[in-house]
């Protein structure tokens, strides 16, 4: 199995983030600085599989692949997705420490709702992975009422920063307030798209990942998946 792909699903990160961890010196393979094409080999322990080489990732030792966990938690506005233990309102000092989770994706800081907490790598890889074309549904309010030339721009897809989004579904939810499905995951892209049409968003929330609702979990809360919402989870990734 490939470096990248074993310290994924060891939960230690994403597949993505591997990659970088390793172009970046920062994964240390047999004792040297470990390459994109090494390979390691797994072997069964009472702690779990693990595999033979010896693998440090920033300082650590990388131990038995971890069970896998996944939470649902409602974010709040102000709390930062980064996992930078520096940061006062980082995600990092909400999260328990074991099982340990890693969001799937980012909010930024000002916006709230559903983000999924996992120890699945290759979950998270095809979740985040562009080519994959998952969904994820928000509502979001703008500063003043929109007409549908507005809605019909946002679905067709809107040019800004040298990049055009894909083509959208849009739906008006209130005079100043729409529901947007995407499957694409630009850096704050609902609010670059709304600007570039002259809206400036005031309010913005996810409420699902693929078949994953939020639903009425209070905000700041987070809970493991249920058993049905994991497998319709499962199911609606490998459908795609």
């Amino acid at each position: 199995m490939r470096l990248a792909k074993y310290l994924a699903i060891t939960g230690c990160c994403s597949r993505r983030a591997a990659t970088r961890l390793i172009r970046d010196g920062q994964v240390i393979f047999n004792d040297r600085l470990a390459n994109h094409v090494d390979s390691v080999t797994l072997i069964d322990t009472p702690e779990g599989q693990r595999c033979q080489e010896h693998v440090i990732v920033n300082g650590e030792l990388i131990q038995a692949v971890e069970a896998k966990a996944y939470w649902l938690f409602n974010k709040a506005v102000g709390t930062d997705s980064r996992l930078l233990a520096e940061l006062p309102n980082s995600l990092i000092h909400l999260l328990p420490v074991s099982p340990r989770l890693y969001p799937v994706g980012r909010l930024d800081k000002d916006s709230h709702g559903l983000l999924l907490l996992t120890n699945d790598g290759e979950l998270t890889h095809q979740l985040m992975h562009p080519d994959f074309g998952h969904s994820k549904t928000y509502h979001v309010q703008v500063d003043r009422p929109f007409d549908e030339v507005f809605l019909a721009n946002m679905a067709a897809g809107v040019s800004y920063k040298g990049v055009t989004t894909l083509p959208c579904t849009i739906t008006r939810l209130d005079v100043d307030r729409y529901e947007i499905i995407l499957t694409q995951g630009l850096n704050r892209q609902i609010r670059r798209m709304s600007h570039a049409l002259g809206f400036k968003v005031i309010d913005l929330k996810r409420i699902s990942i693929q078949s994953l609702q939020l639903g009425n979990l209070l905000e700041g809360s987070m809970r493991p998946l249920s058993s049905t919402e994991l497998a319709d989870l499962l199911a609606s990734v490998a459908a795609n």
